[in-house]
């Protein structure tokens, strides 16, 4: 079968692989499309420090059931349409025994610490399916990057009553938004491109700054009354960006960090102290992420087309992604299709 593989740093290659097979308690799958990711981007670049190469990237997938193993539930039946919940979980550490499964010690995520889906076929345990029917399948392909934002707004317990900033405007943060405009809250949305911030405008965002033309600050004093954001949710992974999260957050707020940033960041430790804000980590999402996307997707308002910068072919990975690392503020999500 065919498969999209990074040999070595900035070298991608279609492969042949030999195709799966599913054991006992597995599901064959036939891909349709997969998402790249910021982490298979990084991973691209040589700067993922939990994957080793070579590696299949994937994990944002849209499939059909294929075939079926043994010892899978009689609900599972070949043709059905399904996305994958792309990690694993020991359920013996200490985030496991709190029911945190997402935050798992020993996690391997689908295209990270393991093989993932970029391939014509793969087989996963029956119980990481979500099957749908509803949904198409370019949009089961973009359940996963939308949940990990959902989750950090439930991380950020958002209500109806809060003013949420979300710094960065990517897929991640458009799920920010999205959530956080179902549960009610103002939403201001900080990016420094404009086109996204037009989207962002289109999936629920109040307010839209572009923090590069406009002074951040004097702008959330003029939407608060002077207060500053009530939860602030980092999407963007920049030193910078965290450190104006904690500059202009509100007292008492919240703080949600999902981006990785790529140094050391430094902190006034008076921020958090005088102010004291609940600073909080946002990993991955929970199945109940999962359901809440899709039921926000079966409203049939997610602008699909518009997120979707490109659909891409196996064979057209190499210089895609090449050209993405040149420019990643212009793209919102690339598909390939398989």
């Amino acid at each position: 079968m065919k498969a999209i593989q990074i040999i070595t740093p900035e070298n991608i290659q279609v492969v042949d692989r030999p195709a799966p097979i599913a054991g006992k308690g597995e599901v064959l799958l036939k891909i349709n499309y997969v998402g790249f990711c910021g982490s298979d981007l990084s991973t691209f670049l040589g700067k993922n420090p939990m994957v080793e190469y070579p590696r299949v990237p994937g994990h944002e997938i849209s499939a059909v059931i294929e075939s079926i193993g043994e010892e899978v539930p009689e609900n599972f039946k070949a043709g059905q349409a399904v996305t994958v919940v792309p990690y694993t979980n020991c359920g013996q550490c200490s985030s496991c025994r709190k029911g945190r499964v997402n935050a798992c010690r020993y996690n391997q995520t689908l295209g990270v610490q393991r093989d993932g889906a970029m391939q014509e076929f793969i087989t996963v345990p029956w119980q990481k399916l979500i099957s749908d029917d509803q949904l198409s399948a370019k949009e089961l392909a973009m359940v996963e990057p939308l949940t990990v934002g959902f989750h950090a707004v439930d991380r950020g317990r958002v209500t109806d009553i809060d003013t949420v900033m979300i710094f960065g405007c990517g897929m991640i943060g458009s799920g920010a938004i999205i959530r956080a405009a179902l549960r009610g809250a103002t939403v201001i949305a900080v990016d420094i491109d404009d086109q996204k911030l037009a989207l962002a405008s289109k999936i629920g965002a109040t307010h839209v700054i572009n923090s590069k033309t406009t002074n951040l600050h004097e702008a959330l004093l003029k939407i608060t009354n002077g207060h500053g954001p009530d939860v602030i949710i980092e999407a963007a992974g920049n030193p910078i960006t965290y450190q104006s999260a904690l500059e202009e957050a509100a007292f008492a707020a919240r703080v949600v960090c999902i981006g990785y940033a790529k140094n050391d960041v430094s902190f006034a430790t008076k921020l958090w102290v005088q102010k004291e804000i609940d600073i909080l980590g946002s990993r991955n999402a929970t199945p109940s992420d999962f359901e809440a996307v899709i039921n926000y997707l079966k409203q049939g308002t997610f602008p699909l087309d518009e997120m979707v910068t490109f659909v891409i072919q196996p064979e057209e990975a190499a210089n895609t992604v090449a050209a993405w690392a040149k420019n990643t503020g212009k793209i919102m999500k690339i598909l390939v299709q398989f």
